[in-house]
């Protein structure tokens, strides 16, 4: 990064707090919910994940950019994020192959980025206050007209952000040729991520990505094996038609996965609520126990609302029942409808960046694809 491309710049928190820094990106302010992430790698997932769409992103460990770019690493079309701040971003590349650095993947794609904040103090007061709206700008942005930018800022709380970031168009990936074709999974895509696409395509099965908005005769035509729901950002309670066509699916008997929005998405179908949480769970180090085996699972994550519960049952879904629950905060990680093949985690089981405990998921949702095929035939 050159002296020209960097300039004194701060992030201004809706609450007020200031935090100062070196900024890169464009020359106007930038506008987005604050949130932290504690994965210790992963930056490349973390900046393409359309999770983090209307989110500055501020990452919890010191150092970015050690091991560069890496082109297999992308999440999706394009980066998401509306800001990043660091403490440290490596100008060079320490270990292994890369495609460029960081600095140069920012700077190519205008991320606007806060270098050398205090992301300790940061963190723990996003923490401590809660996720918040803030503006990333430089010191050419005067703070009135930042906080004027600031107010203009939607909440998170009632934003459908879904929409913004599924594919415009259908498109379709096909499996090796030496896998064999299994059968076709039907993805809404309400912010996928690559890595969930490829562990299906290892099993053998056909995706088609479809927009979050398809008719449900339109998905119903397609006669798929399953529909996976996808991850993505926003507000589960905003998201519109979600309800009617995840319920007219599971009525005509198609088995459901769901994780991170298309969890809470299902949980809303079958007559749960969704709330936000203070500051979301972000990272990849949550434990999560498995009600069935008794496991800890250690997970990834990227949501900050979650199902509402009472006494231990999934509050106006008698259907459903917990399956895995958060061991730092008790809220609910997992659930399943007691009768259909619906299923669903609150969590990123396809760990892009994170831990691969439960990477399981993905072959129990074929299992039960196949399970449901057999039966049809019988």
């Amino acid at each position: 990064m050159s002296d020209r491309q960097a300039r004194p710049g701060y992030l201004l928190l809706e609450d007020g707090r200031r935090f100062d820094g070196t900024y890169q990106g464009p020359e106007t302010e930038t506008a987005g919910e604050a949130v932290f992430t504690t994965v210790m790698t992963g930056y490349h997932e973390v900046l393409t994940d359309p999770s983090f769409a209307a989110q500055i992103v501020v990452m919890t460990a010191p150092m970015q950019g050690v091991y560069g770019i890496r082109d297999p690493d992308v999440q999706s079309r394009r980066p998401w994020v509306a800001g990043f701040i660091v403490r440290h971003l490596s100008q060079e590349v320490g270990s292994g192959p890369a495609d460029s650095t960081l600095p140069e993947y920012l700077a190519s794609h205008g991320i606007p980025t806060l270098i050398g904040a205090d992301t300790r103090a940061l963190t723990r007061h996003i923490r401590d206050a809660g996720a918040m709206r803030a503006v990333l700008a430089h010191d050419g942005i005067e703070p009135g007209r930042a906080a004027e930018r600031l107010a203009a800022e939607p909440e998170m709380s009632g934003r459908d952000l879904a929409t913004t970031v599924s594919t415009p168009e259908p498109y379709e990936l096909q499996p090796s040729p030496d896998v064999g074709v299994q059968g076709l999974v039907l993805c809404l895509d309400y912010g996928v991520k690559t890595r969930s696409l490829d562990l299906f395509l290892r099993e053998g099965y056909r995706v088609r990505v479809v927009p979050c908005q398809t008719g449900v005769n339109e998905l119903l035509d397609a006669r798929p094996n399953g529909v996976f729901l996808s991850n993505g950002p926003g507000d589960p309670e905003a998201v519109p038609g979600a309800v009617d066509r995840i319920r007219a699916l599971s009525d005509a008997g198609i088995p459901l996965f769901g994780i991170c929005l298309g969890h809470q998405l299902i949980a809303r179908a079958f007559g749960a609520r969704n709330y936000k949480l203070p500051y979301g769970h972000r990272g990849g180090n949550h434990p999560v126990l498995n009600y069935a085996t008794g496991a800890v699972e250690i997970t990834s994550q990227n949501h900050g609302f979650a199902v509402l519960e009472k006494d231990g049952r999934i509050e106006g879904a008698d259907a459903m029942e917990v399956t895995h629950r958060n061991l730092n905060d008790g809220t609910v990680e997992g659930l399943a409808h007691c009768e259909r093949p619906v299923f669903a985690v609150q969590y990123h089981p396809e760990s892009a960046p994170g831990p691969h405990d439960s990477r399981y998921l993905f072959n129990r949702f074929v299992e039960t694809m196949r399970e449901s095929a057999a039966s049809a035939t019988r």
